[in-house]
């Protein structure tokens, strides 16, 4: 009787000792350090199919991002941002960088790799922070590389790198630990940054992941001069004005003044990316620690009854009962749809409007170059067009169209129509002392905007924006374009 008491002692530690991992830790799907169970996958898995028959309703769900549908303003069509009812003033805007060539509306994240390899601005000076945000293997390669992935060469090293590691496009692995499928940050650059402001990343809440996850690639950054690292203008505060002082400061002591010169104002020039946390976060949503998540993956009925969490990361407009209906039940979903409508039809004008004035005071400081306007007074119309710029394109570069953030949204737009009417002011009475007819010049602007629009060929638009009445002041590429 003692010995049977015994061996069953020793079985029950057997089984205590595999459960809380103290066993053979196989890696299988019941065992794990933390007692959880596990995928069975490697910790380093990277193949966004190797989840696939594990977890074959999120995977199909997650396919669904193949699919290339519009909004009213937005949506995941591969369209040209140069087309008349986007923005198509942007061939002058750009001029000079990559992205008055070349400017596409976002697809979705299953074409990332694709998205990244073929564009023209993608060149022999493209560097690996160009490859953060739209690949597995990304992780991986910073673990392997260091600070030396930052600046390697995106052609010659790390595109053939990642494809002998086998990458996929933006997917499971890059918000979940392939083995635990716990919510994770895998861009370096993110914490490092929210650090930077003051923030305790040491133990994120989930709702707080639930964001994180998203926005360690949704969000404004560029390129760190020492080593091409991907960084955040952050610690000013997340609004465009905010952002842009630490561009003028901070940036600019660690090495970083521009992305470009202005081939039309000679003016050097921010390019905004697409910092939906930072506006989120600061819109009314974040505020009330409403999550990424919340709206764009919300829980979604499959087989007739079960209920998983939607990967097909959307427009809320197309999941409105799920998504927006989950707090705003109690409303009528046609009428919040129109109240989305509302608020982006106002930020859309704002941003048409903010554009042609934009584009404007580029071609006044033009005129201020060839009239022989004395430098002080074109740099500082330069700095107004610079800024200008910067407080419309932050808004047109983030995906809502203003819904994230209406109020700070339509702020920014009514900054920048200030800052590019200072330069046009500016220009005008240095113009006027130089006898420069303001008549004339106008209507040489609108026969060069014009000529933009007219233009079919979206690559040989930039090239319209330059005639003789305004000669081009800068080299065609002077800085390396980012993705």
């Amino acid at each position: 009787m003692g010995r049977f008491r015994y061996g069953a002692y020793l079985l029950l530690l057997a089984l205590v000792l595999m459960i809380t991992g103290c066993g053979n830790d196989s890696g299988d799907k019941t065992a794990s350090a933390a007692g959880k169970k596990t995928t069975g996958l490697a910790a380093d898995e990277i193949s966004n199919e190797a989840f696939k028959d594990i977890f074959p309703l999120q995977y199909n769900s997650y396919k669904k991002n193949n699919k290339m549908e519009e909004t009213k303003y937005n949506g995941s069509v591969k369209r040209s941002k140069f087309d008349a009812d986007k923005e198509p003033l942007l061939p002058i805007l750009f001029n000079g960088y990559g992205f008055a060539t070349y400017y596409t509306e976002d697809r979705g994240h299953t074409y990332a790799l694709e998205d990244i390899h073929n564009p023209p601005r993608i060149t022999d000076k493209s560097v690996g922070s160009c490859y953060t945000c739209k690949s597995t293997a990304v992780p991986k390669m910073i673990e392997e590389m260091g600070d030396s992935y930052w600046g390697a060469n995106f052609n010659k090293e790390i595109w053939p790198k990642g494809e002998a590691m086998g990458h996929s496009p933006i997917g499971c692995s890059d918000c979940h630990d392939p083995k635990t499928m716990d919510l994770r940050v895998t861009r370096p650059s993110f914490y490092k940054a929210l650090k930077a402001k003051g923030v305790d990343v040491s133990n994120p809440t989930k709702n707080e992941m639930r964001t994180y996850v998203c926005g360690q690639c949704h969000d404004e950054y560029y390129f760190a001069a020492k080593n091409s690292e991907v960084t955040y203008p952050w610690t000013k505060g997340f609004k465009p004005a905010e952002m842009y002082e630490y561009y003028n400061t901070i940036a600019k002591e660690n090495g970083f003044e521009k992305d470009w010169i202005s081939n039309i104002s000679g003016a050097p020039m921010l390019k905004a990316q697409h910092p939906e946390f930072e506006t989120h976060s600061s819109g009314t949503h974040g505020k009330a620690n409403v999550s990424c998540a919340d709206c764009h993956m919300p829980y979604e009925r499959v087989d007739g009854k079960r209920k998983i969490t939607s990967h097909w990361w959307t427009s809320p407009l197309k999941t409105m009962q799920t998504s927006c209906g989950q707090c705003h039940g109690d409303r009528d979903l046609d009428k919040l749809k129109d109240r989305v409508y509302e608020i982006q039809d106002s930020t859309v004008k704002g941003l048409h409007d903010a554009q042609d004035i934009s584009t404007s005071a580029h071609y006044y400081v033009n005129k201020m170059i060839t009239s022989g306007v004395s430098p002080e007074k074109i740099k500082q119309a330069q700095e107004s067009v610079r800024k200008g710029q910067w407080l419309w394109d932050i808004i047109a570069a983030e995906n809502s169209s203003g819904f994230h953030n209406p109020q700070g949204s339509m702020d920014s737009l009514r900054m920048s129509i200030e800052e590019s009417s200072k330069a046009i002011r500016v220009a005008t009475e240095e113009l006027v002392k130089k006898g420069v007819n303001m008549d004339e010049l106008d209507k040489e602007i609108d026969k060069a905007k014009k000529a933009v629009l007219e233009e079919k060929v979206d690559g040989k638009k930039k090239e319209s924006a330059i005639n003789s009445y305004f000669p081009g002041q800068a080299p065609v590429v002077p800085a390396v374009p980012k993705k």
